[in-house]
Order: structure tokens, then C-alpha cells, then sequence
């Protein structure tokens, strides 16, 4: 039996460290879509098919991906979480494109749904562990709370 007051030490399980290589995975293969879709925005819209001979001004498009770039090789959350919506505007851009130009833009434009789509989904993969922890510690708190009050302090249902 352990003394009062010592802390119980816990040793990493095999499911545990699994979970944790998953998201790893996820934050590297999010990583890469990235670093992909940021190559692929530059390439198309200076050398592989720009609107314009020479190149367009549709090459600063990467910009925003590139301001995410730094948070998301250093796997914090919050750019994870604004970097998903803002990849949303990357899939409508391909999609649209997709159908509406004539090839190669085409092929580039569906290679950049795909790409979006794949960063979009590693993502996702990555937060949401952490949410759901998140969510269950708030409801412990709350339960831990409302297991303090008195009965006497309570209000009426």
C-alpha cells in the first residue's frame, strides 16, 4: 500500500502509445498535404498553367497556407483549428476550377481538392483526441462541482 499523499505513477499502455503514433501520423501527414498544396499553389500559378503568360497574381494564394505552415510543424492546436476552416476555401477553389477550366489547370485544380481534402482530414484526425479530452475533463469539473454544493445550497429543480 502506497502512503497518503504519494502520487500513483502510471505506466504508458500499448493502446496508449499507439493513439499517440496515430496522431503523430496524422500531424505529419497533415504536414505534408501542406507543404504540397503550398508547392503546388506556387508551381501552377507561375510556370504550369497560369491565367496570364508569365505567371498571375493568383500565385499569393499560397500566402495564407504558408502563415500555417510554422503552427502546424509545431502541431499546435489552435492552427490546426483555423487552418481547417481555412482550407475549405482551397476545396471550393479546386472544385470550381476543376469543372470550369480546360486542361492542365484542370488536373492541377483537382490535385488541389485532393490535397486540401487530405490536410482537411489528417486535421481533423489530429484535434479531435484532443477534444474530446478536453470535453470530458469540463465534464468532470462540472460533476466535481456539483458534487461539492450542499444539498441545502442547491436550487430548486
Amino acid at each position: 500500500m502506497k502512503p497518503a499523499g504519494q502520487a500513483v505513477q502510471q505506466t504508458p499502455t500499448v493502446a496508449g502509445s499507439h493513439r499517440a503514433t496515430a496522431r503523430s501520423a496524422y500531424a505529419i501527414c497533415a504536414a505534408a498535404a501542406l507543404v504540397a498544396l503550398i508547392v503546388l499553389a506556387l508551381v501552377w500559378e507561375k510556370w504550369l498553367a497560369p491565367l496570364r503568360p508569365g505567371g498571375s497574381a493568383l500565385v499569393f494564394k499560397a500566402l495564407p497556407l504558408a502563415f500555417a505552415l510554422p503552427g502546424v510543424l509545431r502541431r499546435r492546436l489552435y492552427t490546426f483549428q483555423w487552418a481547417s476552416m481555412l482550407i475549405l476555401l482551397y476545396v471550393a477553389e479546386g472544385v470550381v476550377r476543376g469543372m470550369t477550366d480546360a486542361q492542365p489547370s484542370a488536373q492541377l485544380a483537382w490535385l488541389e481538392t485532393a490535397l486540401a481534402v487530405l490536410f482537411l482530414a489528417c486535421a481533423l484526425a489530429y484535434v479531435a483526441p484532443f477534444k474530446r479530452a478536453a470535453k470530458a475533463a469540463r465534464r468532470h469539473a462540472e460533476e466535481a462541482d456539483a458534487a461539492e454544493v450542499p444539498a441545502s445550497r442547491r436550487p430548486p429543480l
